[in-house]
């Protein structure tokens, strides 16, 4: 007999179109919203947000990945993705952030970045600076200037 899980997921939790939701919902697997949800997600899974879905309040899961709305402060273990069609309003902490070309991102983020290192890095033993074998300059003249040189 044919599994109908979700991307593996045994345990699924499903807000439908046209359902509202205020409130919470914690779960282990994935959650998938095309409905409105105006408070928590909190899940070790993943979140997915369908093109109808709107999401207000606080995303914490495994991976987010989104063609609605949201507006929220979205917390990822692995990833946030926002397809072409997604827009974010809100805050982001996830160390990847993947956006196809139309997503909309209005916020701060945080990758996980803390800093970098003052100085460049240090080349390696067989690679010369190449600066240092810049070409020197050359003058180009044009047909008239030729000619006259030639003379």
């Amino acid at each position: 007999m044919k599994s109908n899980s979700f991307a593996g997921d045994d345990n699924i939790t499903l807000l439908a179109k046209g359902v509202v939701l205020k409130g919470e919902i914690h779960v282990e697997g994935t959650v998938r919203i095309d409905g409105r949800l105006d408070g928590e997600i909190q899940t070790k899974g993943q979140v997915i947000i369908g093109e109808d879905g709107l999401v207000q309040g606080t995303i914490t899961a495994g991976t987010v990945i989104s063609s609605g709305r949201i507006k929220a402060k979205v917390t990822a273990i692995e990833r946030v993705q926002l397809m072409k069609t997604a827009t974010l309003i809100g805050e982001v902490v996830t160390p990847v952030l993947i956006m196809e070309e139309g997503a909309k991102l209005q916020g701060m983020t945080d990758m996980g970045v803390t800093a970098w290192a003052d100085e460049p890095p240090k080349l390696l033993g067989n690679v010369s600076d190449l600066s240092a074998h810049r070409a020197k300059q050359v003058e180009v003249l044009d047909k008239e200037s030729r000619g006259e040189a030639h003379r």
